[in-house]
């Protein structure tokens, strides 16, 4: 039976007791802090629809320093564990911390206030790093915001707005200067857009190719970027890698805090774009597949490159490419994903490998120059 889009289904991401990591964070806490008794954790918890890679917790926290009160509510974001199938090959906290200091540093773009990085495994049984809690809201991955939330109420006006800023908010991304200076680590050898598609085809590999589960579709969609390469893929930018509303929190419409930084690289800035018009799409679809309306009006191909065009005055080019490239490498997401359901017992092994994609038609339809995008 296909399951329901619209209701919730458990997804394991981490297998820490909360109760054992509330006491463990108190402890390390009090060490950083310099607290003569461990600070007080309380409303210890997962966000119910957070993403499937790194693991974070959402506490408070009150302590007595310099026989002041102090404390707050923050967010603890951790690289998972290997029992818990990670996604991706490697969790690198100490950059994500670096790229969001210099996000706040060199812009006005929104993003949380960092509090403590903690590079030693020890503490926690994995590096972490804590910051500010934002209040606000999220549109939904599970269940997709498609099918119910704030967002699915909005009117198309809100819809819109929220759009505009979002948009907006990743062109101030993209206008962060002197990156590789600012940023040494995400630079590399030869063109940036040529590093960016080796990665992933790595990631393909260690994720899927080299672990037994080649999947011929994704196989394909490589072969197509590598046959329909940029001629010019113009200057590297800063590229937020996950850009999509759901890694935003907004206050009513209007972005607060952008969050979810370990895709982050240099490369071209229709990475970005690509990226947030498919994954948009992905979830549109799966409403048309299950004959649901979805929100047809919001972040639209056509519309989102022209305001991108406005709010910027660059013209996103190559399109094409980068749309099927960002269905390519979400491809690999999804497929990794299935594998570890299927790992939990949440999911079974499909009969053909290439249903490890669950928006296995649209990326054939791509390939094939057969999809539709307005």
């Amino acid at each position: 039976m296909t399951p329901d889009p619209g209701q919730w289904r458990q997804l394991t991401t981490t297998d820490r007791a909360l109760d054992k990591l509330a006491g463990d964070l108190a402890t390390w806490l009090a060490a950083v802090i310099g607290a003569g008794t461990p600070p007080t954790i309380t409303a210890i918890h997962r966000p119910q629809s957070g993403g499937l890679s790194s693991a974070s917790v959402l506490f408070d926290a009150e302590w007595t320093l310099d026989g002041q009160s102090r404390g707050g509510s923050f967010v603890a974001r951790m690289a998972p564990e290997d029992s818990s199938f990670p996604v991706f090959r490697t969790y690198d906290l100490v950059q994500q911390y670096q790229i969001i200091e210099q996000v706040a540093a060199a812009s006005d773009v929104p993003v949380p206030d960092l509090c403590w990085l903690e590079p030693d495994e020890r503490p926690l049984g994995t590096p972490f790093f804590v910051m500010r809690h934002v209040s606000g809201r999220i549109p939904a991955d599970n269940p997709p915001y498609v099918f119910t939330g704030w967002l699915a109420e909005a009117t198309p006006a809100q819809r819109a707005l929220l759009a505009r800023d979002t948009i907006q908010t990743i062109g101030q991304i993209h206008g962060i200067t002197d990156v590789a200076t600012r940023l040494p680590t995400l630079d590399g050898p030869g063109p940036a857009l040529r590093r960016h598609v080796d990665d992933q085809h790595d990631w393909y590999r260690w994720a899927l190719a080299d672990d037994g589960f080649p999947i011929p579709l994704i196989e394909r969609g490589f072969a197509w970027l590598a046959e329909h390469w940029p001629a010019d893929p113009g200057p590297d930018v800063l590229t937020w890698g996950d850009a999509r509303p759901g890694n935003i929190i907004y206050d009513e419409f209007t972005p607060v805090a952008v969050l979810d930084w370990e895709m982050a690289a240099l490369g071209p800035r229709e990475i970005d774009l690509g990226w947030l018009i498919f994954l948009h799409r992905f979830f549109q679809d799966i409403a048309t597949m299950f004959d649901q309306p979805g929100l047809p009006d919001f972040l639209r191909h056509g519309d989102v490159l022209a305001h991108y065009r406005d709010v910027t005055g660059h013209t996103p080019r190559d399109m094409e490419f980068y749309l099927v490239y960002a269905a390519v490498r979400h491809a690999i997401v999804m497929a990794r994903i299935k594998r570890r359901m299927i790992h939990f017992g949440e999911d079974t092994v499909p009969a053909d490998p290439d249903d490890y994609v669950l928006h296995r038609a649209s990326l054939d339809a791509m390939l094939s120059g057969n999809y539709e995008w307005e």
